[in-house]
């Protein structure tokens, strides 16, 4: 099972001091994230796409190509990949060209975004959202998979006998992950496809991400990829820790109660009883992580978010060291002692790479 983290890119002020920190602080202090969390023994470092204030991940390519320089091991992912507002023909290429780069440590989660003036910046009018992520990656998926491609769509120019460039490395393009926080038809899209789901299961009850993975699982089934229980799911999940229950509620308080996103709504406890964030020590956050198996049977991907709301640069890391020290490696070792031997491990380039060629060889 994959551990990793992701960011949003927000900037956002420290109620406890009263300063935000500038873009330039802000992107810095991703790449540093992304670092430590190879350092500490994480899998996995996914940033969003954002196009407007007060986030910062507009270029998330850029991004992951400057941390694969600096990385060894880490995958690198997409939060959000924007299907509906990006060209399928540039996310095919640029998302190629990481790959190669990257010695195919990529992959990434396509979204449709829920930023509405974003739409018409891009051309777009969120009213078409669906159909565009479904026409969208329909195109992306043959770019990546078709040498030659003549295409005619609703929502872009025709092409005609055109290669995307770069191919994909050894032939065989990225895995994508569907992301979705309210969409059936994103769930539908992805067992359409084979591709994983996930869940972003941080802001809302269990019940809403249970009803979204159990149609992904049934329809991965019914189109031939798997038994249900062999589909690919990826959850999201929020915490802050420190040694001491007491001390981590404490602090983390001011920032829950500014945050843009859920400042000023329902009370810390109210939401850490009610949705997937854990707010204490390093035990309790394994054993509400570990209730999510129980909720949405075995999966392959655990993405934590840790720096938002504010939270400096110093916390985070400290955070990320209690997290690859006290937490994952009980996590890791829990999940994989339940996990059935024909439930798939988190596809990587290496393992799609064999699964392409033993394939080849049954056939012949």
């Amino acid at each position: 099972m994959q551990f990793g983290i992701f960011t949003v890119g927000d900037v956002t002020v420290d109620p406890t001091t009263g300063r935000a920190p500038t873009e330039h602080e802000r992107i810095k202090a991703m790449v540093a994230i992304a670092r430590k969390a190879e350092e500490v023994g994480l899998d996995v470092f996914a940033t969003g796409e954002h196009h407007n204030p007060p986030f910062v991940p507009s270029s998330p390519t850029t991004m992951l190509g400057y941390i694969a320089a600096r990385t060894e091991r880490l995958q690198l992912s997409t939060a959000t990949t924007l299907i509906t507002t990006n060209d399928p023909v540039k996310i095919a290429e640029d998302f190629a060209m990481l790959q190669h780069l990257a010695d195919g440590r990529v992959d990434l989660m396509l979204g449709r975004g829920n930023t509405g003036p974003v739409y018409p910046w891009f051309g777009k009018d969120i009213r078409d959202g669906i159909a565009l992520a479904i026409e969208n990656y329909h195109l992306l998926h043959r770019l990546w998979r078709e040498d030659v491609v003549d295409w005619e769509g609703r929502f872009r120019t025709p092409l005609q006998a055109f290669t995307a460039t770069p191919r994909p490395l050894d032939g065989v393009p990225p895995f994508v992950w569907h992301g979705s926080i309210r969409s059936p038809e994103i769930a539908e899209q992805a067992a359409y496809y084979g591709d994983g789901f996930f869940a972003n299961n941080i802001f809302w009850p269990k019940e809403h991400f249970q009803r979204l993975i159990e149609l992904y699982r049934s329809r991965f089934e019914h189109y031939g990829h798997g038994s249900a229980d062999q589909a690919i799911v990826g959850l999201g999940g929020q915490v802050f820790m420190r040694k001491n229950s007491q001390d981590a509620v404490r602090e983390f308080r001011p920032y829950f109660d500014n945050a843009p996103v859920y400042g000023h709504g329902p009370s810390l406890e109210d939401f850490t009883e009610q949705t997937p964030l854990t707010v204490g020590s390093p035990q309790q956050v394994i054993e509400k992580t570990m209730t999510f198996r129980e909720s949405f049977g075995d999966y392959q991907r655990q993405l934590f978010l840790m720096d938002h709301a504010g939270l400096p640069l110093k916390t985070v890391l400290e955070q990320l060291d209690l997290l690859g020290a006290e937490v994952v490696p009980v996590l890791r070792k829990e999940f994989d002692a339940l996990r059935p031997a024909h439930v798939p491990d988190a596809p990587t380039h290496a393992s799609l790479v064999a699964a392409r060629d033993e394939a080849v060889e049954v056939a012949q």
